[in-house]
């Protein structure tokens, strides 16, 4: 079965640019074909508006030319020929006009009907005008009668009936498809707007189904593999870009797991290699105090001498398993799981753990600052270890009798965790960058307690100082992040 091939982020937004054009296309359409049908609607009203008008003024003209022409002609006016001529030329251009205007065929018929009555009305009054006796003037003077009037120019009336009731019905057949547009207006304007709501609403949901909701889990993913998580897969969906940025974040995080796996095997074996001189010197001498002792007790009888000698050798083999596991411990990788936790709390459990060694090497324990609010992220088992490790350095360094003082300020948003110990300073400086086992001056001290803190205080993000004064003390202060929280109090 053959897998569709993703769509890619520029179809994606091609595809919706295409569909928001073709909604600009058809809304604009709309726009101008209504914009269209109003200029035509408007400029047909115009005509045929105008059309009426002109047959009326062509109307009024010539029952004014009858009236006028006819009292001249009574009067025996030598001006009448040209007054009605005057006229008559006046409405034939008016006819002229209308011939312009006309539009269809019946407008056409109805003009040439109204010309052609006019025609033959001027006739009739051309006759009129040139008889001298035309049945006597009493006959001539019923022009001036309306009632003859009408009869004089029926032909004419009828004719103009016709095109004013023609240029009616052309008007009301306007008015009914305004109405029919006006109708239909709701909708085709509420069309596009519901087109453009559903495209946005279709946009919007595959755009979020595509690539905003896979790139938020992209970044999702990438803040967990940032915080060490390097197993953590990204969930490769979305267009095809996002896809392939999620492939390729996995790739490299499966090669960065690659290469930290096989950098840490290189430190390995580089801390392997700086702690073999550690390691022959550490177990050489221990052997070699067994291997006398053991010598010597081919030449004892004695029985006291003998359980001296006995415990001289346990002595030795607990030295060399204490010194076993610091060694264990130091080179295994840390991996701490984090929680908000006090302060105070930590410094607590290191001391209360050391209590038999305080009272062994008769050595007290008080606090200096000591904010129970203070609270940092920390592996609770691991940082107890390091703390153990730097107080149970403190007591040793310690002469009888002297006090080991353990303070926790909170100052600019970093915690401080102070060890002091009035033991005369360490003989060395130690450094967080040479994290190998250094000089022990104790007698069961196996070297490695300060380098095991430098690895559990760099694993947590962490500093760890060393303030030494020579002949008098040594502070210890581990530096972190302060995070909000409630402490709480422990060492009595």
């Amino acid at each position: 079965m053959q897998v569709a091939r993703p769509q890619s982020l520029r179809r994606l937004l091609l595809t919706h640019e295409l569909a928001f054009l073709t909604l600009v296309v058809i809304t604009g359409g709309i726009g101008s074909t209504w914009a269209y049908f109003w200029q035509q609607s408007s400029q047909e009203s115009i005509r045929l508006n105008y059309l009426a008008y002109t047959a009326q003024e062509i109307r009024s003209l010539l029952f004014k030319q009858i009236q006028e022409v006819s009292v001249a002609g009574l009067r025996e006016d030598p001006q009448t020929s040209a007054l009605n001529s005057s006229y008559s030329r006046t409405i034939r251009e008016l006819f002229n006009e209308l011939r312009r205007k006309s539009t269809n065929r019946a407008e056409d018929y109805a003009v040439q009907n109204m010309q052609t009555a006019f025609g033959r009305l001027q006739a009739d009054l051309r006759v009129a005008l040139k008889d001298p006796f035309a049945l006597n003037r009493l006959v001539r003077s019923k022009l001036l009668d309306p009632e003859f009037e009408q009869r004089f120019v029926a032909d004419f009336e009828t004719a103009f009936e016709s095109m004013t009731g023609l240029i009616g019905q052309q008007l009301k057949a306007q008015e009914d498809e305004i109405n029919r547009w006006m109708e239909i207006a709701p909708f085709a304007l509420t069309l596009p707007i519901l087109g453009g709501i559903a495209l946005l609403i279709f946009s919007r949901r595959s755009l979020t189904r595509g690539f905003v909701k896979p790139m938020q889990s992209v970044m999702a993913g990438t803040r967990e593999m940032s915080a060490g998580n390097l197993k953590h897969s990204l969930p490769e969906l979305g267009v095809e870009e996002v896809r392939e940025l999620a492939s390729g974040i996995n790739q490299m995080a499966d090669d960065l797991e690659a290469s930290q796996d096989a950098l840490v095997d290189d430190e390995r074996q580089s801390a392997l290699g700086a702690l073999i001189p550690v390691v022959a010197h550490n177990i050489r001498n221990p052997l070699a105090a067994i291997r006398a002792n053991a010598q010597l007790m081919d030449g004892s009888e004695e029985r006291r001498e003998l359980d001296d000698i006995r415990n001289a050798i346990i002595e030795t083999v607990d030295r060399l398993g204490r010194w076993v596991n610091a060694l264990v411990s130091y080179l295994h990788p840390l991996k701490p799981e984090k929680r908000v936790l006090p302060a105070v709390e930590l410094m607590d459990a290191a001391v209360k753990l050391l209590e038999p060694r305080l009272t062994e090497f008769n050595i007290s324990c008080c606090r200096g600052p000591w904010d129970t609010t203070a609270t940092i992220h920390a592996d609770r088992e691991l940082m107890e270890q390091a703390l153990y490790g730097l107080v149970n350095n403190a007591i040793e360094a310690s002469p009888a009798g002297a006090t080991v003082t353990l303070s926790v300020e909170q100052q600019n948003g970093e915690v401080r965790m102070i060890l002091s110990d009035r033991g005369g300073g360490l003989p060395f400086k130690p450094e967080a960058t040479e994290l190998t086992p250094g000089p022990s001056t104790k007698r069961f001290g196996t070297g490695l307690g300060i380098p095991i803190a430098f690895k559990i205080c760099n694993t947590h993000g962490f500093k760890l100082e060393f303030d030494i004064e020579r002949g008098k003390g040594t502070d210890v202060i581990v530096s972190a992040a302060s995070i909000e929280g409630d402490g709480a109090s422990g060492i009595e």
